[in-house]
């Protein structure tokens, strides 16, 4: 009962936010912006610095146990990872051998460089504050076709820049409600920074190595742009991307195989940020006696070894697919 009353309240709050957003118009802004000055000066520099990111994964989080270097299986010849079973509960049921998917792919980390040629990409799982309501918009999206790849995208770097739902406005909001339930939505109130004023702002970056800063710098930017309501995908891409090249790691080349917790084995080819080839390799011995498994992408980040590149969530959309092909091997997945 405490729970539905809870709920209730929280209800009531978006309904009369959005009254009062109706009636007072330019008035918010003023407010919005009084409000997260006062409150970032009353949270402290400090603190501010420590308030956990809204998306933690980082190359710490892939288990390197089992790796394989590029050239494993380069012999077999993959086959359409899409035409596999599909899973009740999302993903694909995976059978003996190696299959491979071009599908979309979504940048999970503002202010970093864009893919390049070399950069190596391993398996690590969304980790996080908001890990569910990622894993989540990356799930409903699949049920929604007809909301397009930028404005989904658009919300995730809202959602990584830590705004507040107060502060959505024009496409993005109408992206969150679609994608998201009422209660998901007032959970992006739960750890959300605001528009963090000139000044704030300027004592933070002082304490701040320059990788960090330049992430702590765009997602401010990216708070102004949605709280401002005036903006097009370039201009929240120019904040997010960052034009050049990280150089690539050494010890971590571009096809390096990561071994999945589940058993098999994946790996990634980016093409940008928006589109990645998955490959997936699957050990005969792994499902002889029958056991059961899925390739759901929606839980997954394919991590780059240069932690100035960006993570890249996964999905289970096909770019692209021909369902004309027909598998070549026998597969009976249970």
């Amino acid at each position: 009962m405490k729970n539905v009353k809870s709920y209730c309240i929280a209800l009531l709050f978006l309904s009369c936010f959005y009254n009062a957003q109706a009636q007072f118009g330019g008035l918010k802004d003023k407010l919005l912006k009084v409000g997260a000055s006062q409150g970032a000066k009353a949270l402290g520099v400090d603190k501010l610095l420590k308030q956990p990111a809204a998306i933690t994964t980082s190359f710490e989080d892939v288990n390197r146990e089992g790796e394989m270097m590029p050239d494993f299986k380069a012999t077999l010849k993959a086959q359409p990872l899409y035409l596999l079973p599909k899973n009740p509960d999302g993903g694909f049921v995976l059978c003996a051998g190696l299959y491979e998917m071009t599908n979309k792919s979504y940048c999970l980390k503002a202010g970093t460089f864009a893919p390049s040629k070399g950069d190596g990409y391993m398996f690590a799982p969304v980790l996080g504050p908001k890990e569910e309501i990622v894993v989540s918009i990356l799930k409903s999206a699949e049920k929604h076709p007809e909301v397009e790849q930028h404005d989904i995208q658009v919300l995730l770097w809202t959602i990584i820049a830590r705004t507040k739902f107060a502060d959505y406005s024009g496409q993005v909001k109408l992206t969150a409600i679609k994608l998201l339930t009422t209660k998901q939505l007032t959970q992006l109130e739960g750890g959300a920074l605001g528009v963090l004023p000139f000044d704030v702002m300027e004592k933070a970056k002082d304490q701040l190595p320059s990788g960090v800063k330049a992430v702590f710098e765009a997602e401010n930017n990216i708070r102004q742009l949605v709280a401002s309501g005036n903006y097009t995908y370039a201009d929240m891409e120019k904040y997010a991307i960052i034009a050049g090249m990280a150089p690539p790691r050494s010890d971590v080349p571009s096809g390096i195989w990561t071994k999945h917790p589940d058993g098999y084995y994946v790996r990634y080819f980016p093409s940008g940020y928006s589109i990645t080839k998955v490959q997936v390799y699957v050990p005969k011995e792994l499902i002889a006696d029958g056991t059961k498994l899925v390739y759901d992408a929606a839980g997954d980040i394919a991590c780059p070894a240069n932690t100035g590149s960006q993570r890249l969530a996964q999905t289970n959309e096909p770019l692209n697919p021909n369902y004309g092909l027909k598998l070549t091997t026998i597969c009976n997945p249970k």
